[in-house]
């Protein structure tokens, strides 16, 4: 996965009135396909209610992914926004951090 700045998880989207959000979520998506989760296609998050069930199905591929929790990511990114996925994206991070030094990559900041 690739590492981003939490910090631009958390500004970018204020700053883009929420355009950024909706990148980092299509480019998250798509690197946890890319990990074996099954999130459906980005698009479906626009859409009004479908859009609780897209971020109960991303949250379970954060999960699968991390290891974390697809509940607490769920109200996370539900209730907090940006602030929730600079949370996710931080896990994520140090996610890829460990497989990178368990395999001897080295890492690189963004």
């Amino acid at each position: 996965m690739k590492r981003r700045s939490a910090a631009a998880v958390f500004f970018l989207p204020i700053i883009t009135l929420g355009i950024y959000w909706l990148v980092w979520l299509a480019k998250t998506r798509g690197e946890l396909k890319g990990q074996g989760a099954a999130v459906p296609t980005t698009w479906l998050y626009i859409v009004p209610i479908v859009s609780f069930w897209w971020l109960w199905k991303f949250s379970a591929g954060v999960t699968r992914v991390t290891g974390g929790s697809t509940g607490a990511s769920f109200v996370l990114l539900l209730l907090l926004g940006s602030l929730g996925g600079a949370i996710v994206q931080s896990g994520m991070n140090r996610r890829s951090d460990t497989t990178m030094s368990s395999t001897g990559l080295a890492t690189a900041s963004v």
